[in-house]
């Protein structure tokens, strides 16, 4: 049996599990999950260097969003990891659904579509190489 008050147990617990990679998560951002990923897609796996000039001259509206999260995941990096930013790879970045925005559209005959606007919850991972 371990020793200590059961916070501490969980706080050793915890920092022995703990992610030491560097990461950025957007959450709620106004663009379809399927977007996001045809654009992480481009980049997953490449250098940061790659990554940047691939979402710089991406003509996709999402690309603009994930090129902030990428510079913001690269300042995390270099501040709280001290890690070389020349060294950095994306090893992991993936959309997950959010919540759905529904609005009405009205049409002919007194009738009512639905608009769904979707938002996602994108996350970078970076690595060392």
């Amino acid at each position: 049996m371990a020793k200590g008050h059961r916070s501490q147990i969980k706080r050793e617990r915890n920092q022995n599990q703990r992610e030491n990679r560097p990461s950025a998560k957007l959450s709620y951002a106004r663009v379809s999950v399927q977007k996001a990923c045809f654009v992480l897609d481009a980049i997953r796996g490449k250098d940061v260097e790659t990554a940047v000039g691939i979402l710089t001259y991406s003509p996709r509206n999402a690309s603009r969003i994930i090129l902030k999260l990428l510079q913001s995941a690269v300042a995390n990096a270099e501040n709280n990891n001290g890690m070389n930013p020349s060294n950095l790879y994306i090893e992991e970045c993936f959309a997950n659904k959010g919540p759905t925005m529904k609005r009405i559209k009205p049409r002919a005959q007194g009738r009512a579509y639905r608009i769904e606007k979707r938002m996602s919850h994108i996350t970078i991972i970076l690595n060392e190489r």
